[in-house]
């Protein structure tokens, strides 16, 4: 995948979000990453109309869901006070999913990738050779 210079590099999970800068020039990666985000997690996900079964023995989903809200609620923001022109999101594929859910138009407008893995938990180096190879 071929990023412009100064893309924002989204990282999610249901529990965590990690944000890069590229400062590479096209087709050199190079990630910076950012300071996290304070965001604010109410319960706004699409969890709220789940119920706990043996499919969903806990209130995690409802915990991922709500997290993933207000990750989309931030970069809607975000969108908004032209932060950034352009977004790549990496999620797993349930979070993305999500995410989907709560993207508003100007922020649908920059976004010039996804990728539906799980990488929040891996080094900078691991993130930037996934995309390379995307």
């Amino acid at each position: 995948m071929l990023l412009a210079h100064d893309t924002l590099v989204a990282v999610t999970d249901g529990e965590k979000l990690r944000l890069f800068r590229n400062e590479g020039r096209e087709p050199q990666i190079d990630l910076v990453e950012l300071p996290e985000p304070g965001l604010h997690v109410a319960n706004t996900g699409s969890g709220g109309r789940h119920h706990s079964s043996t499919a969903n023995p806990d209130d995690s989903r409802l915990r991922e869901d709500d997290f993933a809200a207000a990750v989309a609620a931030y970069l809607n923001r975000e969108a908004l006070t032209e932060t950034f022109e352009h977004l790549v999101l990496i999620a797993d594929p349930r979070t993305l999913g999500e995410l989907r859910k709560h993207f508003q138009a100007s922020l649908r407008a920059k976004l010039t990738g996804e990728l539906d893995k799980d990488l929040v938990k891996h080094s900078v180096e691991a993130i930037e050779n996934t995309l390379a190879s995307a």
